[in-house]
């Protein structure tokens, strides 16, 4: 028998199990069922996971509009407990952007799930009114922070110089009341409450939204997620609580968005999907 034979035997008999060919596209997103689900990107429990290779298009839809395209695609991989649900995406990215500034823009993905699963799914562009969707964000700003960069200036700045102003007052005490104001002053947008603003113990946020310009944080935050930097690019594992009448076995939609700080993505303007097949298999 020729080996070109005994390979097409050997892939007959693989469907026939209902095995994965070990190079066969995935034509959706299967969230296979794991008793444990891997927080950290490089985990060896991903590598048996059937990749789907999601096709990223600009968001040209509504303002603020991207209409030059940028990263052409996000790799995913699923996996479930049965109580929730994982998410592991990779895309190549020549830059990292994980510092926070002024005209500075954070790599970032995010992951969009209905609210509610039902047969019919609401409009991919955020959902619509009455029929929210829930989306886990990732940020690489956040995961610094939470990676352990000082919430400090010179973190951010290496080459800044600071010096006590004004120059003849006397420095205040370390963790003094009148240090700890004196800090508050100084960063505003955490002095009013600005979510946005650091320090973070997760790099993830949970929002809602009911259709473009409705977007909202979630009343807390569920998820958990972690990003992981190579010379190649990011991947970041997102994990959540299934929806609403997800159950192992049944099926949804879902969809994906990618931020390329260095080309200014933010907010609406980013790369993203349509909804897209997502499949919970049943426990074993």
């Amino acid at each position: 028998m020729t080996p070109r034979l005994l390979w097409l035997l050997g892939f007959a008999v693989l469907a026939a199990c209902g095995g994965r060919a070990p190079h066969e596209a995935a034509t959706e997103v299967v969230a296979v069922h794991r008793t444990m689900l891997p927080g950290d990107p490089a985990g060896a429990g991903w590598a048996d996971v059937p990749e789907f290779r999601a096709v990223l298009q600009p968001q040209d839809m509504v303002e603020p509009r991207l209409l030059e395209p940028s990263t052409a695609e996000v790799r995913v991989r699923a996996m479930s407990d049965g109580t929730r649900i994982a998410f592991r995406l990779e895309w190549p990215d020549a830059t990292r952007n994980d510092l926070p500034a002024s005209g500075r823009f954070s790599d970032a993905c995010a992951v969009q799930l209905p609210t509610v699963t039902t047969p019919d799914v609401p409009a991919p562009q955020m959902g619509e009114a009455g029929r929210p969707v829930e989306i886990t964000y990732w940020r690489a700003f956040w995961q610094a922070v939470v990676d352990g960069r000082p919430d400090a200036i010179n973190a951010i700045f290496p080459g800044a110089s600071i010096d006590h102003y004004p120059f003849e007052a006397a420095s205040l005490q370390q963790g003094s009341p009148e240090q700890q104001a004196m800090a508050q002053r100084y960063a505003p947008a955490r002095a009013v409450g600005n979510r946005m603003s650091g320090p973070r113990e997760k790099p993830v946020e949970d929002l809602v939204g009911e259709g473009p310009s409705t977007l909202r944080p979630a009343p807390e935050t569920r998820s958990d997620g972690r990003g992981a930097r190579s010379a190649a690019g990011w991947t970041v594992v997102l994990s959540r609580p299934l929806p609403n009448g997800l159950a192992p076995g049944a099926r949804t939609q879902v969809a994906f968005a990618v931020w390329d700080g260095e080309h200014q993505e933010v907010g609406a303007r980013k790369m993203r999907t349509v909804w897209l097949p997502l499949l919970l298999e049943g426990g074993k």
